[in-house]
């Protein structure tokens, strides 16, 4: 309660916060706005049975199980990231753009451009899917029609994009990871709601057990988001005029999980995309397509050959994030021009490759734990039985480290004002 007061008194960050909460009640007023013409029963009835839509839907901050403006939510601007991300590694000239503050900027911009094409690419697969889908949720539409509602939901991610930029320039969280954590925070009630609806005493243990798994899994998402390895420079001592400089000792932290949760998104689309084209096929004329297309189809919807190729791919993507993101090579060049060393390694190769080793370690970790946290709504689902209370270990993972980012930057801001005096 203190530290509440102390921010409600610093009046810009107070004024900082309350603009934030308003562009996320904005967002949410957004999100039941519905494109008109659309089956809304048999809309959620087709979320409920397909875990890719039900994972593009918490991304897109619960916008797309109620078709509405924003029904791609931030997706598209996450995946034109992702692909300018793993640019930087394949393109030399964008990997030196990344490492001046020019250069992000327009990469940032490049990044707001290909989030158009891409929405305008997406929205029109998933009113494709959805038309074609068994549920009769869009009856017979036109082509002016389609068009009209494409270009509706490629504003709606623009404009999603624009209020995360706003919420981001306030320095209390990251923009775009806080509305997919308002539209994971909306569902809470509903799922309260329907485990009240649908409560009886039988089931009492069972949602102490669902309790006290959840409270474990925030504490693991804890620990590992902050958990590091710091591994100790010492810096040379330097002389100038006859005095001495330098010769300080301190530490390289290495992050247990430097991936996030980007590792799950890369998994999920991989493994469910052959599903969704598949969808595409199941009704072709050419019979070997049909059968190959049910085949795919069927293979995964088979939980354990499921639940095994998303456990690996999630450990696999979470070392491939890794090497993206942490370079062990320009660390130890950069550590040796500096003057600094690791005690016991040599500098340069040596310090490279012993920096390479330690990550490949803790990344293990890492990635177990992402992985047990991708699959643990199937764990609990072949436990328990019951589907309405499967914990998301994805949507706990971004809650819990949006809530971390957060509460940071706002305690940096009250120490940067302490400093200052206010």
């Amino acid at each position: 309660m203190e530290k509440l007061l102390k921010i409600w008194r610093i009046r810009e960050l107070r004024n900082n916060i309350l603009f934030v909460i308003a562009m996320l009640v904005i967002f949410r007023l957004a999100a039941h706005l519905p494109v008109p013409g659309v089956n809304a029963q048999a809309l959620r009835d087709l979320f409920a049975s397909n875990q890719f839509l039900g994972l593009m839907n918490l991304f897109s901050g619960g916008g797309m199980q109620n078709f509405s403006i924003v029904m791609m939510g931030v997706a598209p601007y996450i995946t034109a990231s992702i692909i300018f991300q793993l640019l930087g590694m394949i393109v030399p000239s964008i990997e030196e753009m990344n490492k001046e503050e020019a250069g992000r900027q327009k990469i940032n911009m490049w990044t707001r451009w290909a989030t158009v094409p891409l929405a305008v690419i997406q929205s029109y697969g998933m009113i494709a899917l959805l038309r074609r889908s068994s549920y009769q949720i869009l009856g017979s539409i036109d082509w002016l029609n389609y068009v009209t509602i494409i270009v509706t939901i490629t504003a709606g991610t623009v404009f999603l994009m624009w209020l995360g930029e706003l919420i981001t320039e306030r320095k209390t969280g990251n923009g775009i990871s806080m509305l997919i954590f308002a539209g994971i925070i909306a569902g809470v009630p509903q799922s309260i709601q329907q485990l009240i609806l649908t409560y009886d005493s039988s089931k009492l243990f069972m949602v102490i057990g669902f309790v006290v798994i959840a409270i474990l899994t925030i504490v693991g998402v804890i620990y590992i988001s902050e958990g590091q390895r710091n591994i100790p420079v010492q810096y040379a001592r330097q002389m100038h005029g006859g005095h001495s400089y330098g010769g300080s000792t301190t530490h390289l932290p290495l992050r247990v999980n430097m991936a996030g949760v980007i590792p799950i998104i890369f998994a999920v689309s991989v493994i469910l995309f052959p599903s969704m084209i598949a969808q595409f096929f199941v009704t072709s004329k050419v019979s070997w397509l049909a059968k190959a297309s049910t085949w795919v189809i069927g293979l995964l919807a088979n939980q354990w050959f499921y639940g095994i190729s998303y456990f690996i791919l999630v450990v696999a993507f979470t070392y491939f994030y890794t090497e993206v993101v942490f370079h062990p090579n320009q660390v130890a060049e950069n550590l040796q021009k500096q003057g600094g060393f690791v005690p016991g390694i040599r500098p340069g190769q040596q310090t490279s490759r012993y920096l390479s080793g330690v990550l490949h370690k803790i990344t293990l970790a890492g990635a177990l734990f992402l992985g047990i946290i991708a699959i643990l709504p199937l764990i609990m689902k072949s436990i328990t039985g019951m589907q309405s209370l499967a914990i998301g270990g994805t949507s706990l993972l971004i809650v819990v480290s949006v809530v971390i980012e957060t509460v940071k930057q706002i305690e940096a801001q009250m120490t940067m004002r302490q400093y200052d005096g206010y």
